[in-house]
C-alpha cells in the first residue's frame, strides 16, 4: 500500500544529487558497478556503495553478482519512467520558457530511455507508425492495430515478444512523454522491440558512456525509405 510516508522516503532518496546522478547513468538499461557509478556521480566508492544500498532497499535498483563484481541496474521500467517525469518537472521549473531536455545535441536527437528509444527520433517513429495506422496513440494509452502487427512482422519486428517484468509481460504498447520533445515516444514491448531492431540492423549505434544513439548512414537511408524520417536539416 502506498502511503505518504513511503512516498516521502522515495522522494528523499531521489533528492540527493549523487543518487540522482547514478540513477540517470542507469537510464540506458545498462548494469554498472559501484565504482563506475561513483565515477559518474563524482563521489567516492564508499559513498556510492552506501547510496546504492539505500536505492536497492527501496527497490529502485537491483543488484546482480557475477564473479567478483556486483552490477546495479534500474529495478523496473517504471523507475525509468518516474525519472523521465522528474526531468520534465525540473526543466519546467527553470523558467517560463525553458529549453526542454538535454543541452547535448546527440542526446536530443536520439537516446535510450531504459529499453526503448527517445528523443527526436523516438517521437518521429511514433508519429510514423500512427500515420500509417499501425498504432493508435493517445496521451495515456496506445495500442497496436492488426495491420500494424502484420507490417511490423514483415519488417522482422516481433512486437508481441518482449521481456518479462517481475513475472508479468510488459504492456505491448505504451506512450512515454519525451523529456526533450514533450510529445510521446513508444515504450512497452513494441518500443523495446523497435529499439533492439534498429540496433541489431545497424541503423543506430550506442555511443560509449552515454545514452545517446548515433544514426548511421544506412540508418538514415532505411528510416527514410521505410518510415519517411529524414535527417533534420537544422540543429535539434
Amino acid at each position: 500500500m502506498v502511503t505518504a510516508v513511503s512516498m516521502a522516503q522515495v522522494g528523499a532518496l531521489v533528492g540527493d544529487p549523487g543518487r540522482v546522478a547514478m540513477l540517470q547513468a542507469l537510464m540506458d538499461g545498462r548494469a554498472l558497478t559501484a565504482s563506475e557509478l561513483a565515477r559518474t556521480a563524482g563521489i567516492t566508492p564508499q559513498t556510492a556503495s552506501g547510496h546504492l544500498a539505500q536505492l536497492a532497499g527501496a527497490s529502485l535498483v537491483v543488484v546482480a553478482k557475477q564473479g567478483r563484481h556486483r552490477y546495479h541496474r534500474l529495478a523496473t521500467p517504471q523507475v525509468a519512467r518516474v525519472l523521465e517525469g522528474l526531468m520534465l518537472l525540473a526543466a519546467d521549473a527553470g523558467g517560463a520558457h525553458p529549453r526542454t531536455g538535454p543541452r547535448d545535441a546527440p542526446l536530443r536527437l536520439a537516446r535510450t530511455c531504459y529499453d526503448h528509444m527517445a528523443g527526436w527520433l523516438g517521437v518521429r517513429l511514433a508519429d510514423a507508425l500512427a500515420a500509417r495506422g499501425w498504432i493508435e496513440i493517445a496521451d495515456d494509452a496506445a495500442l497496436v492495430t492488426s495491420e500494424g502487427l502484420y507490417h511490423l512482422a514483415a519488417l522482422g519486428i516481433d512486437a508481441d515478444a518482449g521481456p518479462i517484468d517481475r513475472g508479468r509481460a510488459k504492456p505491448l504498447c505504451r506512450p512515454c512523454l519525451d523529456w526533450s520533445e514533450r510529445r510521446p515516444h513508444l515504450a512497452g514491448r513494441l518500443g523495446a522491440a523497435l529499439c533492439t531492431h534498429c540496433l541489431q540492423r545497424g541503423w543506430v549505434r550506442k555511443r560509449p558512456g552515454s545514452r545517446a544513439l548515433d544514426v548511421t548512414p544506412t540508418g538514415w537511408d532505411t528510416l527514410g525509405e521505410v518510415f519517411d524520417i529524414r535527417r533534420p536539416s537544422a540543429s535539434i
